[in-house]
C-alpha cells in the first residue's frame, strides 16, 4: 500500500506517524492546504469538522517545528476545552516519532499546573482564547517566538464573543508570523480580520457535497436544559 502523504514533502516521521493511524490518502483540504503552509504561505480555510483539517495545519506545523528551542513557536486558538484537548492529542499523535512538547490551555482547569507546564518547556500551545489571555496577562505565557498561529473554528469564536481576546492575543505574537484561519462560514468579521492580521491568504474553500453524506438529514432544537432528556428520548421514540 503507497502512502500519498510522501508526495506532500513531509518528513518521514509525520508520514509513518499518519501511517501508524491508518491514513494513505489526504483528504482535500490537507491536498490543498499542507503544500501552502510548507511555503510559508498564510491561509485561510472555509471546512467544517470532519474534513480533515487538523492534520491540514498540524502536520506543516510539526515538519517545520525547530526542536529543543525551550519557547512557544506554534499557537492554536480553538473555542472551547474539549477541541482544545482533542486538538492538542492529534498533535500529540501525529508528532508521536518526534520530541515534541504540545500543552492545552483551557479554562477550568488550576493555573497552576498550566504555568508549570508552559515553564518545563512547549513547543505548541492549543488553548481557549480566555485563558491565553490570562496566563499572557500573568505573564506565563510568552508568546514573542510563535512563528505560526492558527485560529480554528473561527465562527465560532467569533458567536461566542472572542474576537477581541483574539485581536489581543494576535497582537502578542511577531507580525512576522504565519496564519492560519479555519472556519465553516466566514461571515464579515471573520473577513475583516483576516484582512487584518494576515497577509495575502490562500483561500481553500471544501464544497458540502465533500463534507457530509447526501443521506444524512440534520437539524436542530432549541429546548429547556431540563428538557433535554425528554426531547431526546421523544426523538429516539419517533
Amino acid at each position: 500500500m503507497t502512502n500519498e502523504f510522501i508526495q506532500l514533502n513531509l518528513h518521514p516521521q509525520l508520514v509513518q506517524a499518519v501511517a501508524d493511524l491508518g491514513y494513505t490518502t489526504p483528504t482535500p483540504i490537507q491536498s490543498a492546504i499542507i503544500p501552502a503552509m510548507l511555503a510559508g504561505q498564510d491561509v485561510m480555510g472555509q471546512a467544517q469538522t470532519g474534513t480533515g483539517k487538523t492534520a491540514a495545519f498540524a502536520l506543516p506545523i510539526l515538519h517545520n517545528l525547530a526542536l529543543d528551542r525551550g519557547q512557544v513557536q506554534s499557537l492554536i486558538v480553538v473555542p472551547t476545552r474539549e477541541l482544545a484537548i482533542q486538538v492538542a492529542q492529534a498533535i500529540y499523535e501525529y508528532g508521536r516519532h518526534l520530541d515534541v512538547h504540545v500543552l492545552a490551555i483551557y479554562g477550568g482547569q488550576p493555573y497552576g499546573r498550566q504555568i508549570r507546564g508552559l515553564q518545563k518547556g512547549v513547543d505548541i500551545v492549543v488553548g481557549t482564547p480566555g485563558r491565553l489571555l490570562d496566563l499572557i496577562k500573568q505573564k506565563a505565557l510568552d508568546l514573542s517566538g510563535v512563528q505560526t498561529v492558527v485560529l480554528d473554528e473561527a465562527d465560532e469564536m467569533l458567536s461566542m464573543g472572542f474576537i477581541e481576546d483574539i485581536e489581543a492575543i494576535l497582537g502578542e505574537t511577531p507580525s512576522t508570523r504565519q496564519t492560519a484561519l479555519f472556519s465553516a462560514t466566514l461571515p464579515p468579521e471573520i473577513r475583516r480580520l483576516a484582512d487584518r492580521y494576515m497577509h495575502e491568504p490562500q483561500s481553500v474553500t471544501i464544497q458540502r457535497k465533500q463534507l457530509t453524506v447526501a443521506t444524512i438529514e440534520q437539524r436542530y432544537y432549541l429546548v429547556n436544559e431540563a428538557d433535554k432528556l425528554a426531547a431526546l428520548t421523544r426523538l429516539f421514540e419517533m
